[in-house]
């Protein structure tokens, strides 16, 4: 019996700590990717600009071809890091409302994959420029070129739109797993909720405006405003994981102290015998 008891002990004591570093890990990489997406509109903002006409670009790119190199390369790491901090949400949510953690977890990675997809753009980018700024290049090819980027823009744009109706579906759904949950509660489960409608109502500006830029730069701010301040609650949840430990977890910990009574009990009455 004592071996079977000092098993299961173990068995739970590892159990808590692989749900502490899936909630720690998961915690900082929400925060992480919040602050390198602020990085990523900050580059934007001073090497890009906020001209974004094919001919205005496609004439520029090489002067900002290492910014825009820099800004997808770090707009893919904060995808990557965002579907981290999804993963650890349901992992902390799941016990307490296993479909809306589940639905909001898959349809927001859904979204996040997208952007992955779509992130690092200057590929398809830079041989159509190298073609526009090759010193035989005609301006009827310049300008086959220019038309030829903005379509180029335009699926990449689409695929950004995706995202940005998925995502926001997502943090909806994970919000109303909060409300749910007393290690999350109303007040977490409610911001979500909103920002996930907020989000939303962003993508629906570019839905009616495909060229606005307020749409996109609304959703991602409510996105990085989410994944902070859920990456700073799921780690602290991982200082204390006992408050996400569901029912199957606690009938464990009781079987487990029942039977070191129960050991105890036979240990003190071979003593009393004796």
């Amino acid at each position: 019996m004592e071996a079977t008891v000092h098993t299961k002990m173990n068995d739970l004591q590892k159990m808590e700590n692989e749900e502490r570093s899936v909630l720690r890990w998961g915690g900082l990489a929400g925060m992480l990717g919040s602050v390198l997406m602020v990085v990523t509109f900050v580059i934007v903002g001073v090497f890009v600009g906020t001209d974004y006409s094919a001919a205005y670009l496609i004439e520029r790119f090489p002067e900002m071809r290492a910014a825009r190199t820099v800004e997808n390369g770090l707009f893919l790491a904060v995808v990557v890091l965002w579907v981290l901090h999804f993963l650890a949400l349901y992992r902390a949510l799941w016990r307490e409302s296993l479909a809306p953690a589940l639905f909001g977890s898959v349809i927001g990675i859904m979204g996040l994959v997208v952007w992955a997809a779509e992130a690092l753009h200057h590929v398809a980018q830079i041989p159509i420029s190298n073609l526009y700024h090759a010193p035989g290049a005609t301006p009827e090819e310049q300008a086959t070129l220019v038309f030829l980027w903005q379509a180029t823009m335009g699926i990449l744009e689409a695929m950004l739109l995706a995202g940005l109706v998925l995502v926001p579906i997502g943090l909806i759904c994970l919000g109303v797993a909060m409300l749910r949950a007393p290690a999350f509660g109303k007040g977490f489960g409610g911001a979500s909720v909103v920002l996930g409608a907020l989000g939303f109502g962003g993508a629906s500006l570019m839905f009616v405006d495909p060229a606005s830029l307020l749409g996109p730069v609304f959703g991602l701010f409510t996105l990085i405003i989410f994944h902070f301040v859920l990456g700073w609650k799921v780690y602290r949840l991982s200082r204390h994981p006992a408050d996400i430990v569901g029912d199957g977890e606690k009938s464990a910990r009781a079987e487990v102290d029942s039977d070191s009574t129960e050991l105890s009990n036979v240990v003190q009455q071979g003593s009393e015998t004796r």
